[in-house]
């Protein structure tokens, strides 16, 4: 079927049940795919220089009128008649297109490896913000270019900064880990860092824990900055209402945040920054003053029980009186998802108390710290840290007061 394509004769073109075509009179090799939805394609139909049958998809009426499709068409056949092939050439494009979308760390981030890490892994948000984080001045590279040089240069400089082997290992592991993938999704032929090794490290490490005056200097400002944070909404409030806007709710709870009672169950409990996160009200027994760790929240994939003692269990109390029924989390971001990064309020919070060097996860080991300095057995400590294998456990071993006087103690038995 052959027609004079202008704008009228296209409109009065009817759907059919199946996708038809039709021919322009001027130029027979330029076609109008009508589909059953009624959306009318421009299509260029060729030859290339094997003979073979190719399409090339011009544009959507409306989009593209009669008269530039035939002009297109006319310069498209040029190039066909000279050896060209339009619809291969547009494809290469496309495909240079997405390797370009790809192609540098930033881009091969947003648009494949957190997706994925997202959805296959339950700390892949937080893979994805540590590369992002850690390797900013990389972000505009190509993946090829990110080369073990440079890795080198880089980790030189961290230390200088002052971060430990083991973040700047872990920092590196992630990066590896997320290029491996590129490999394994054709995206670059080989990862560059393939044969980069990790720094050697201590594992038994340096054991990070409070003092006594460091504890109540961490829980005095946790106090202080709740009060604080009220009175600023109750003044906050007055300003507001003096001036005729909407107060916002005063805050009459115990909390005025998650910090707290987060920090207070951190302390208690030695649990995982992420298992805190997280944790959902169904996981606590506050009858049997217990917590379960689910095995897919706990690194070692296994679940656990931790008893309660009253401070930990008071605080989720209160903190549950304040909180909205319908949350499943104990301790939900602003959307109602997991939380994922409390950096700027952890910091804050350490400048209040004047602690220096102490991480989050280092309140884990003042958890276990205090549990072994005050006789509790290495096995116990394991069981409750969910540590897979004791070695984990013996970095606190140093610090059991009988330790080192059982062991000088045998020399009067020789």
């Amino acid at each position: 079927m052959r027609i004079r394509f202008n704008k009228s004769n296209i409109k009065n073109l009817e759907p059919k049940s199946t996708r038809y075509e039709v021919a322009d009179l001027e130029i027979p090799a330029l076609r109008l795919r009508v589909t059953p939805g009624n959306i009318k394609t421009f299509v260029l139909l060729y030859r290339n220089a094997q003979n073979r049958q190719k399409r090339y998809t011009i544009g959507k009426f409306g989009d593209v009128t009669p008269e530039s499709a035939r002009i297109t068409a006319g310069t498209l056949m040029a190039k066909i008649t000279l050896g060209g092939d339009p619809a291969a050439e547009k494809q290469e494009e496309k495909r240079k297109g997405e390797r370009l979308k790809y192609s540098t760390l930033k881009g091969f981030l947003e648009n494949k490896f957190r997706p994925w890490a997202e959805a296959n892994r339950k700390t892949g948000s937080h893979m994805a913000q540590r590369i992002e984080s850690a390797f900013s001045e990389f972000l505009d590279k190509p993946l090829e270019e990110i080369s073990p040089w440079l890795i080198e240069k880089w980790r030189k400089g961290r230390f200088k900064q002052g971060r430990t082997v083991g973040t700047v290992n872990r920092d590196i592991a992630t990066l590896k880990s997320c290029l491996s993938r590129a490999v394994d999704w054709h995206v670059i032929d080989e990862n560059p860092l393939r044969r980069l090794k990790l720094s050697r490290e201590d594992r038994q490490g340096v054991v990070r824990y409070l003092s006594p005056d460091e504890e109540k200097r961490l829980l005095s400002a946790l106090n202080d900055r709740d009060i604080e944070i009220k009175s600023k909404r109750t003044s906050g409030n007055k300003w507001r209402r003096e001036r005729r806007r909407p107060p916002l709710p005063e805050i009459t709870s115990t909390y005025s945040d998650h910090l707290t009672p987060m920090v207070v169950l951190s302390l208690n409990t030695g649990m995982r920054r992420g298992e805190v996160f997280h944790l959902q009200w169904r996981d606590i027994d506050f009858a049997n003053k217990t917590l379960v760790v689910r095995g897919e929240m706990a690194k070692s994939g296994k679940t656990r029980h931790i008893n309660l003692n009253e401070t930990a269990l008071s605080a989720l109390q209160a903190w549950q009186r304040q909180c909205a029924p319908s949350n499943k989390l104990v301790f939900p971001g602003r959307k109602g998802n997991p939380l994922d990064n409390i950096r700027k309020s952890w910091e804050g919070l350490l400048e209040r108390a004047n602690i220096q060097n102490f991480r989050w996860h280092d309140m884990r080991h003042h958890f276990a710290s205090k549990l072994v300095m005050a006789g509790v057995d290495l096995n116990t400590v394991r069981e409750l840290l969910g540590h897979a294998d004791i070695k984990m456990t013996l970095r606190y071993a140093h610090l059991a007061p009988e330790h080192k006087a059982a062991a000088v103690a045998k020399l009067v038995e020789i």
